[in-house]
Formats: C-alpha cells, structure tokens, sequence
C-alpha cells in the first residue's frame, strides 16, 4: 500500500527546490503560466529540460496547443511573483508583468533570474502530472541567488 498523501507531502517539504515559472503562449496569443517545482535539466545533448506539470492546470493543456513553454528560474525577493503564478490559473497573471518572447514566441520574464526557452520535445506520463520535457532553444541568465521552496515557505541562500 502506497505512502498516504498527507504523509507524503509532509515527508517531500523536506527537500528544498528552485522555484519557476513555467509558461506558454497559445496559438490564439493567450498567455499560460504557474508556479512550479519540479524542473530538472535532462540531458547536455541534445540540451533537454523536464518540467513536471498538474494535468487539471489550463497552462497543462496550453502547452500541449502550443508546442513550446520557457522555464523562469525566480531570484530571491520574487515572493510575490511565485505566489501570483501560483493562484487561479488564467492568463490574467501577466496582465502588467513585464516579459518578452525570445525564440518559441513563448513568454520570458523580464526579471527571472534565468530562463530557458524550449520547444515540446516529448512527455511522459507522471500519475496526476505529465512530464514535460523540452528541447532548449534559447536561454540567458543573470547574477543573483535563487528563490528556494522549503518546507511550505519561500526563503533565499543562507551563509
């Protein structure tokens, strides 16, 4: 019998990650995005990222319109952000957010403190998520410490 949930998100809290912001730019210029954990780089070649995304999210299912999504990798002090692509999933999150498109046409935070632009490479199949992988095609980033998720809060690098 498999760990229960509860027991289960309690037991993960403890590992801290990078926080993102995955997002998309749909066929019909509607803007997708939400607050996300769980990304990894994949493979240096061909250059691949994963993204693990919720399949009831509408940025889910944009991506899969779309073809494409960028990753913004947040800076500490991005509190605020994390928590505004982290509520209702509407395109209404980038109303006023200064972004621009670099390869894909996908959106790309202005003051991410990195960023990669990918285009659909593959998914997979990961319970109540897919696994979004994603072939780099575009990437920059920018001197400052990274926001970090840890049991339930956001902080920044201690030490």
């Amino acid at each position: 019998m498999p760990i229960e949930a509860t027991e289960f998100r309690r037991v993960l809290s403890h590992w801290s990650s990078g926080v993102a912001v995955v997002a998309t730019r749909t066929p019909d210029g509607r803007l997708w995005g939400l607050t996300a954990t769980a990304f990894s780089s994949l493979s240096m070649t061909p250059p691949l990222v994963l993204a693990c995304l919720e399949r009831s999210a509408h940025t889910h299912d944009a991506i899969h319109a779309s073809g494409c999504f960028t990753v913004n990798v947040l800076a500490r002090g991005q509190d605020a952000l994390a928590r505004r692509f982290a509520g209702d999933d509407t395109p209404a999150k980038f109303d006023t957010l200064k972004h621009h498109v670099s390869v894909t046409g996908a959106p790309v935070l202005d003051d991410a403190l990195a960023w990669v632009d990918c285009r659909l490479h593959n998914t997979c199949d990961g319970g109540d998520h897919t696994i979004f992988v994603g072939e780099v095609v575009a990437g920059d980033a920018r001197d400052g410490e990274p926001l970090l998720y840890f049991r339930g809060r956001y902080s920044g690098l201690v030490g």
